[in-house]
């Protein structure tokens, strides 16, 4: 069998991973080649040729000065992004040799040419309804979804009914550890992830905290998050996998933070895979995720300031749960070889249909 996985054309899919897209396109596809699949790769140029899967490439984009002149010209990384998957899709329906097409992006254009090819289509839902993706999976009847919670196929319920099919992490990489004498948080530097409520939890609960991840939004970088570092909350940088395994297996606790409504958090898998126990603000999915016995989640309060105090107030229970058993439950409801399996599984439902 021969999969083509199409992923955010703006990076590649490589460490250190850009989101959590990028770490789950990698892992699904080092996952498939573990079991004898063929993989076939949209991404940004440059992806892991560890994973030996074939790179589909497209031409740059090429405009002509009156074009780029033009007033309704829309902002070139729109345009650049739109006939990337246009090439892509136009060029898988010449192929007789995938099996099924795998899309990952989140842009519409995959969707709405599905049906121009002679493979099966499936979509994996990765956040809330786009105000693209949701018409053209309205128009797109044909196309089979599946969603990486129960949260997110609840909230595309009114336009596609996806199977659920929760992430997973990779528990050889993410292995236990020892904890540590300080919190954790990672991901994005971005509002939605919030990472300076945070710092608000461990400063009001008196813990340190090390903060890892790209800064994807300097803005909110230097107004929200910079003024709240010290010398107790530090920001560590993006760190590669390894390095990144190591602070959060050497860590007491994780801190989950989102102001939006998460889709799953991959982040709290990996964390509880190291034995490091998870206290999250539930939006989401993330509830899905973070239980005992591997952690808890509090749910947001009507203020910022509340719902710090509520978590900070929390953060004792969850540092004394037994990492161990966290571990355990990691490996029971966050194995990336069950994801792998549910998606091979539902692949070959997709060609025999």
């Amino acid at each position: 069998m021969k999969i083509a996985l199409l992923a955010h054309d703006r990076f590649p899919i490589a460490a250190p991973f850009a989101g959590g897209l990028e770490s789950f396109t990698w892992y699904l596809a080092k996952g498939l080649r573990e079991r004898g699949i063929d993989v076939v790769v949209f991404a940004a140029p440059g992806s892991d040729p560890a994973l030996e899967a074939e790179e589909l490439a497209v031409e740059p984009v090429s405009l002509s000065e009156q074009a780029r002149n033009d007033v309704s010209m829309p902002p070139e990384g729109q345009v650049r992004e739109t006939i990337s998957y246009l090439q892509v899709m136009t060029a898988l329906a010449q192929r007789d040799d995938i099996d099924v097409v795998h899309n990952n992006s989140l842009h519409y254009l995959p969707i709405a040419m599905a049906q121009s090819l002679r493979q099966p289509f499936l979509t994996t839902l990765h956040t809330p309804n786009t105000p693209w993706m949701e018409p053209a999976l309205r128009l797109s009847p044909g196309v089979t979804t599946a969603a990486v919670s129960s949260s997110i196929a609840h909230m595309w319920r009114d336009v596609t009914a996806a199977r659920v099919i929760p992430n997973g992490v990779d528990l050889d990489h993410w292995s236990l550890g020892p904890g540590g004498d300080s919190l954790v948080w990672s991901g994005r530097i971005v509002p939605e992830k919030a990472p300076h409520l945070a710092a608000m939890i461990a400063r009001e609960a008196g813990w340190k905290l090390r903060i890892a991840g790209p800064l994807s939004n300097q803005e909110y970088y230097e107004s929200q998050l910079k003024p709240l570092l010290s010398e107790d909350i530090t920001y560590a940088g993006h760190l590669e996998p390894d390095e990144l395994h190591h602070l959060v297996s050497h860590s007491a606790a994780c801190l989950v933070t989102p102001q939006w409504e998460e889709p799953y958090g991959l982040v709290a898998a990996e964390s509880m895979a190291c034995g490091t126990p998870v206290l999250a603000i539930a939006r989401g999915g993330l509830a899905e995720v973070v239980q005992a016995p591997g952690g808890r989640s509090v749910l947001p309060e009507a203020t910022e300031e509340q719902t710090v105090t509520a978590a900070a107030r929390a953060l004792d229970g969850v540092v004394a749960m037994d990492r161990a058993t966290v571990r355990e439950h990691a490996r029971a409801r966050c194995s990336l070889d069950a994801t792998v399996d549910q998606y091979v599984d539902l692949y070959r439902e997709l060609v025999a249909r």
